[in-house]
């Protein structure tokens, strides 16, 4: 059952803390910078765990660049991926011949995000690039692979830093493993 009075109980272990976060997510915005000098490409942020990556990151690239959203879900409250895709939103700019990078919280079975580089590309933009906060490759069953990775983590449940379990901990300030006992009941 979840601890809605002290999530931190429900925390086995603190994986990633907030500064490595907020370092690595300042090393990763620089390169992005350097490698779009001269573009403006448009930011696509997978709602909603992205929200809090989304916001450190778009603050640390430092060229112009446009905004948008889209909402897809395969989780439905779960722990893992039901392969059934649900798309609530979808971004709201023509991206024919853009520069696209998708922010995505965490790349996991590589399923959701599969779906929406080919949904992109067969709108012709000039580039479709994937930038992840969390790389999880012991869970991938798709050939994907992100272009920009700030942390890549073992095959355990996350939750914070936007990550949750049932809609809650996305508001804890780092990714912590989320004790078993709290989603095997």
């Amino acid at each position: 059952m979840i601890n809605k009075m002290d999530m931190m109980a429900d925390i086995e272990q603190v994986l990633i803390g907030e500064e490595d976060i907020r370092r690595r997510i300042q090393e990763v915005g620089a390169q992005i910078s350097e490698d779009y000098r001269g573009k403006c490409p448009i930011l696509v942020g997978v709602l909603k765990g992205v929200v809090p990556f989304y916001a450190a990151m778009a603050q640390a690239i430092t060229i112009p660049v446009q905004e948008d959203f889209m909402c897809v879900t395969s989780y439905e409250g779960g722990t893992a991926s039901t392969g059934k895709l649900t798309f609530r939103k979808d971004i709201d700019h023509d991206i024919q011949g853009r520069d696209v990078l998708i922010l995505e919280d965490i790349l996991d079975s590589g399923r959701t995000l599969k779906l929406i580089v080919d949904m992109f590309r067969a709108r012709n933009p000039r580039s479709v690039k994937i930038c992840t906060m969390l790389d999880k490759p012991t869970g991938r069953r798709e050939e994907l692979e992100a272009d920009y990775v700030c942390f890549t983590i073992p095959d355990a449940f996350v939750v914070g830093f936007g990550l949750d379990y049932d809609d809650y901990y996305r508001n804890l300030p780092f990714v912590g493993v989320l004790k078993p006992s709290v989603y095997q009941e």
